[in-house]
């Protein structure tokens, strides 16, 4: 009776699904390429064909922005019975090069756009990996395939590996499984309002926690996806005219980008955002809505297959003053549908009073946490002392049950939405043969929220130009980490000789509220 009752979960059964049931409708708008959603299974299966003999049982990593490639590997890779490494198109070929060792990947499919990226990484492994190059080789790979389509038999098997940089400078893998995903996207879909009638424009980074499950969440919906490889303002207004999207994900920055851009005028139909990474602006609110914009704040990690908490808007806040509604607009929110539970704790573990005013650690435990950190059992010990996950976030639990970050107990750094670890970049600087000592933190910037400054004390003698570390950092790092700040001098210190960062940044942003998330 078992077989009767129970059916492992998996966010690629949706894709099972939309053929079924739409697979004569269009899925994926690639450029001037279109596919059924019978066609997109297809391709899918034959990736899976493709790639399992070729990955035996280890990841498939992938780098690409956002085309029909990436989109197919959410589905191809898993059915090929192993997991999806989506990879941060932003990194360094080190960094990149130091992931695919950690997950001992077998294959990498890239885009044509980072062949020179590639050779980079290639030149920096220190063992053999299948490379497969998106166009012409791809094509010819699916086409000699024989389609597949493993359904994995443990709902909370390995779906896929996301890597986030931490405090310690090294990315940590985090681990999703196809229970949290599948669940995660279903939540999407009854929090956004996807339908069959939905066109979904891939404004966020499909490689970002599996573009927040939404590769699954549209197909789940069998909603249209509209890929979009480089998120130009003119091209998305261009897009939402001629596509008819309804939905786009993305970060305040992406939202400010399209606001004031001078393509932005008011559109025929609401187009609903779901944003994270920062709480969006009244003015920006405000902006949106009048350009017929409807957006919905978020707040996730990536330990937590994306947005884990929603600001769920109550129908009588739309009879509130416009600055009472940004207000509330801007909490992070409650537990999204699929039972996750949000607690704000004190160091002893027990729950902070809901005044809205004493402050604690953001806590999360559920079915769209993470499984643990790949090959790091003591990091995963660390997150989850008692089974409850700490984000390393401070907040807040207002009375009426919805949590407001105040601040951020890591110093991380959190530029247009890209996580930028001060420690990683500390470490690169300190390796310049003139510098004695630096700090890193962040500063406000009218454009990404916030960037990194570099607080540098040269060694005695020596010198160095402000250009020089910059460029000694990109040299290294993926070029968002680099400081657009360098200011010279001796740092602040406590009498042990600790250097005191929290005094840099409060001279940073005084008269500033840096509220993080």
């Amino acid at each position: 009776m078992t077989e009767l009752s129970f059916e492992p979960l998996s966010p690629v059964s949706f894709l099972d699904r939309a053929e079924a049931a739409h697979g004569d409708r269009v899925g994926v708008v690639d450029g001037e390429r279109r596919w059924t959603y019978a066609e997109l299974a297809d391709r899918c299966r034959r990736l899976a064909g493709a790639l399992a003999p070729l990955a035996q049982g280890r990841p498939v990593a992938v780098l690409a922005p956002n085309t029909h490639v990436l989109l197919e590997a959410n589905f191809g890779v898993p059915w090929a019975g192993v997991p999806l490494v989506a990879l941060n198109t932003r990194l360094s070929a080190g960094e990149i090069a130091w992931i695919l060792g950690h997950c001992e990947a077998a294959v990498l499919v890239h885009d044509p756009v980072f062949d020179e990226l590639v050779a980079g990484v290639l030149g920096e492994l220190s063992r053999p990996i299948q490379v497969i190059r998106a166009g012409q080789q791809y094509e010819e790979l699916l086409a000699r395939a024989t389609p597949r389509a493993d359904t994995p038999r443990d709902e909370r098997g390995l779906l896929s590996i996301n890597y986030t940089s931490g405090t310690t400078g090294r990315p940590k893998g985090v681990m999703y499984h196809h229970r949290g995903a599948y669940l995660q996207a279903l939540a999407m879909v009854g929090h956004t309002g996807l339908a069959p009638s939905a066109v979904h424009l891939w404004t966020l980074p499909m490689f970002h926690c599996n573009g927040w499950c939404f590769p699954w969440a549209v197909t789940a919906a069998a909603a249209t996806h509209v890929c979009l490889p480089k998120v130009e303002p003119a091209r998305v207004w261009s897009l939402i005219r001629e596509e008819g999207v309804t939905h786009l994900n993305g970060a305040p920055t992406v939202l400010s980008m399209l606001a004031y851009a001078p393509e932005a005028a008011p559109v025929a139909h609401t187009v609903r955002v779901a944003t994270g990474g920062a709480p969006p602006s009244p003015a920006i609110l405000r902006r949106m809505g009048e350009l017929g914009f409807d957006v919905t704040h978020l707040y996730g990690l990536t330990e937590t297959f994306g947005p884990v908490m929603i600001c769920d808007w109550r129908p009588e806040w739309t009879a509130l003053e416009p600055a009472e509604q940004a207000r509330l607009k801007a909490r992070q929110g409650v537990g999204n549908m699929v039972a996750c539970r949000a607690r704000v704790v004190a160091e002893d573990g027990t729950d902070v009073p809901a005044d809205g005013v004493t402050t604690g650690e953001i806590a999360l435990r559920g079915n769209n946490v993470m499984l643990g950190y790949y090959r790091d059992p003591e990091a995963t010990r660390r997150a989850a002392p008692d089974g409850w996950f700490r984000t390393g976030d401070l907040g807040v639990m207002h009375p009426d049950g919805y949590v407001e970050l105040r601040d951020r107990s890591k110093d991380v750094i959190i530029s247009g939405g890209e996580n930028i670890a001060s420690v990683e970049v500390e470490q690169v600087i300190a390796d310049h043969p003139a510098v004695l000592e630096v700090a890193v933190i962040a500063v406000p910037d009218e454009r990404w929220g916030e960037v990194p400054a570099a607080y540098v004390t040269l060694r005695d003698g020596a010198s160095a130009t402000a250009e020089e570390i910059t460029g000694f950092v990109r040299d290294r790092l993926a070029r968002f980490k680099a400081p657009r700040r360098v200011v010279f001098g001796p740092l602040p210190k406590t009498s042990t000789g600790k250097i005191q960062k929290y005094v840099l940044r409060d001279q940073a942003w005084a008269g500033r509220d840096r509220r993080i998330q």
